[in-house]
């Protein structure tokens, strides 16, 4: 793909690199989600990866492919949650020292999920921008590698991966329907699967409130918006200026998908109540645009990724029992 700093090679590196440490996650059928769209659905389970999000995939290609000297002095990242319990999970693996900066909206059941893993948690400000801002200045005091959740080639490389077990398992995909923020999972999926095959509909979804990437692509550049509380916070937080993953989200992305708090609700009580799978927000909003029947261009077969798990149990009880 012209001028994008990623090849097929490296998606077949990451996968062969992060075999150790990454589940292949199933792709299961959805009946309902069938019946409902008269299109058949394929759900890709990255719930039910390590640490319950997709994330590993990105941040075990990164530190895997840092040289022994640069990992032992150890790791530093900004985190909504998910991917900094993957860092830690990681370096946890191989016995190395890391640090997830995080913000004060970040839900206090992923905070605590990831010191259970080893790592040191810092709780600063009350954006993204503000954690992000501590991060890399702890990655200057104390010389620790930056390994950024999104915005690095081989951290998207990493996520691509799962483009290549969707071609493997599905090859007759036409259309994917991926939870979209900083476009590191969509970027690395809609890569893989468009270097296979360019006519595969590549869909994004995020929520009403505070879609960061959609706007800015709405904008033709990177814009900041208010950030909003939502049920999908894996998803929210402003863009960093200058984005590769921007970029190649507006080479490869086909349409774009926002989702109520309601219809998010509604997706994760139908997960549970179909699927018996406990999806957090920012895993559902995929099932909630077919379930609002808000993508224009759906083809005959569908895979919806479902990218993470980590809900805390008090809410998902509320919304299943206020949905079921």
């Amino acid at each position: 793909m012209a001028d994008i700093d990623l090849t097929m090679r490296d998606i077949y590196l990451a996968r062969a690199r992060i075999a150790p440490l990454v589940h292949k996650t199933p792709l299961v059928s959805s009946p309902e989600l069938s019946e409902l769209t008269g299109s058949e659905v394929t759900l890709k389970l990255e719930c039910l990866q390590e640490t319950g999000s997709f994330k590993p995939r990105g941040a075990a290609n990164k530190i895997l492919s840092l040289n022994s000297a640069v990992r032992q002095r150890g790791v530093v990242t900004v985190s909504s949650g998910n991917h900094g319990r993957a860092l830690a999970y990681v370096a946890q693996c191989l016995g190395l020292r890391a640090v997830v900066c995080l913000y004060e909206k970040v839900p206090a059941n992923k905070r605590d999920a990831t010191r259970k893993l080893g790592a040191e948690v810092v709780v600063k400000g009350s954006t993204y921008a503000e954690a992000n801002e501590e991060a890399f200045r702890l990655a200057k005091k104390e010389g620790l590698e930056m390994i950024h959740p999104y915005d690095d080639p081989v951290v998207i490389a990493g996520q691509g991966t799962i483009g290549l077990e969707l071609l493997e398992e599905f090859p007759a995909l036409d259309t994917v329907v991926i939870p979209l923020s900083g476009g590191g999972l969509l970027g690395g999926i809609a890569f893989t699967l468009k270097s296979a095959d360019p006519k595969i509909h590549v869909v994004g979804v995020m929520m009403e409130r505070g879609p960061a990437m959609v706007e800015s692509l709405r904008a033709g550049r990177i814009v900041d918006i208010v950030e909003e509380p939502t049920l999908a916070d894996a998803l929210a937080g402003n863009l960093p200026p200058d984005q590769y993953a921007f970029k190649l989200v507006q080479k490869t992305i086909d349409e774009t998908v926002l989702v109520s708090e309601e219809e998010i609700a509604a997706a994760m009580a139908f997960s549970l109540k179909n699927h018996h799978l406990v999806v957090e927000g920012s895993g559902a909003v995929g099932i909630a645009a077919l379930m609002s029947g808000k993508i224009q261009h759906l083809g005959e077969h569908v895979a919806v990724v479902i990218s993470g798990a980590n809900v805390d149990m008090p809410l998902l009880l509320r919304v299943a029992q206020d949905h079921l």
